[in-house]
């Protein structure tokens, strides 16, 4: 369920991880205080901005003036902008900015940035010295409601997203929703397809408030910050049940299989974002689970109705450039992190808010259905 709208006030919810819990504070305004909270959590610490040069154009200058302020000494390492940067090489430069700066054990890494730079950050820290502090600052919707939380972070490889990485907690995560006014459209869009997973796998009331809802989320004001709130709290809940993804967790891979394949087909590039990658994945997920028989087609509809109308893709038809083959789309599935011994597993649903784990899913279905996809360049939930 929901809760309360609220606004003037952050917010503050904890994840729960006995002595690694720490606190997602949201609301407008926050990065000033960004100095004064480290300064709680880590007295005498210096730290080093990991961003990309887009963020540092519009939010460095305040991140290192509310450092400065807290008597914190700063270093900025800088990546460009773009999952590109989710590489090898890029984690190298960053690990060797860190060293450069003089980053000790007992000094932090701030992530400055949306979900790549969280990811690259984070797994820089969990690296660098065998293990540094970090905390996160995300500058997107989609990192002030997922990546940013949870404590996975990890690069990009040939072979797939995310697939060399490591789980390494922040201590603390500090979502300025102000920072979203600097977001283009698109990417704010991209955002919300994530603010919509947490309705469709595991809050039906929550998905109904964001269908009246979500023009308001998108203008700002406290529906923004409600949604986030709901989101960060439902995630922080799913990982101080399951900090390793050994079960429950991987419900917050709804779309994921489907749309992480079609993301890399994309080349993890500015054709196909992240969140538009997902808005695809989880309207599949619920046609393919419609065709299963595990929900009626009018549930499957509806949630992909919600999609388009914010104007995030549903249909197969829509991947720029052209949909990828039905050979490379499998062998980009088969890459999924959560496939075991071979057999797949896909985050299915019975109807909106009850999403569930299926695994061992036949290829030779999943092959099926995206053919049928494939050809047909039908929207999703079409009968």
């Amino acid at each position: 369920m929901t809760a309360p709208l609220r606004g003037g006030q952050p917010i503050v919810v904890r994840v729960a991880l006995a002595e690694r819990s720490y606190d997602i504070a949201i609301g407008r305004g926050l990065i000033a205080s960004l100095g004064e909270k480290i300064t709680a959590l880590r007295p005498g610490a210096k730290a080093a901005i990991v961003t990309d040069a887009t963020v540092a154009h519009h939010h460095l200058a305040a991140a290192q003036a509310a450092l400065k302020s807290a008597g914190i000494g700063a270093t900025a390492v800088t990546v460009p902008e773009g999952e590109g940067s989710k590489s090898f090489t890029w984690l190298q430069k960053v690990c060797e900015g860190l060293i450069a700066a003089r980053i000790e054990r007992g000094d932090l890494v701030i992530a400055l940035g949306g979900g790549v730079i969280g990811d690259l950050a984070g797994f820089a820290a969990a690296v660098v010295r065998r293990g540094l502090d970090y905390v996160q600052v995300p500058t997107s919707l989609l990192a002030q409601v997922d990546s940013s939380v949870g404590g996975k972070t990890a690069i990009d490889t040939s072979h797939g997203k995310n697939l060399v990485g490591a789980f390494h907690q922040p201590i603390l995560v500090v979502a300025d929703t102000a920072l979203l006014d600097t977001l283009s459209q698109r990417e704010f869009r991209a955002g919300y397809a994530e603010v919509a997973k947490y309705g469709l796998l595991g809050d039906a009331a929550f998905f109904s408030w964001l269908e009246s809802n979500w023009q308001d989320v998108f203008s700002g004001g406290p529906a923004r910050e409600h949604a986030i709130a709901t989101s960060c709290r439902m995630k922080a809940a799913i990982v101080a049940r399951d900090e390793r993804e050994t079960g429950e967790r991987a419900l917050l891979n709804l779309g994921h299989t489907f749309g992480h394949a079609f993301e890399a087909a994309a080349g993890y590039s500015q054709r196909l974002l992240h969140g538009e990658a997902i808005s695809l994945g989880m309207a599949l997920a619920f046609e393919f689970s419609a065709r299963r028989g595990l929900l009626p087609m009018a549930q499957a509809t509806r949630a992909c109705e919600h999609l388009a109308a914010v104007g995030l893709p549903t249909r197969v038809s829509q991947t720029p450039g052209g949909a990828p083959g039905i050979d490379r789309l499998m062998e980009l599935i088969a890459q999924d992190k959560k496939v075991k011994r071979g057999k797949l597993t896909f985050i299915l649903a019975r109807g909106i808010g009850e999403s569930f784990i299926e695994n061992d899913v036949d290829p030779a279905e999943v092959r099926a259905f995206l053919n049928d996809k494939l050809a047909e360049g039908a929207p999703h939930g079409s009968t």
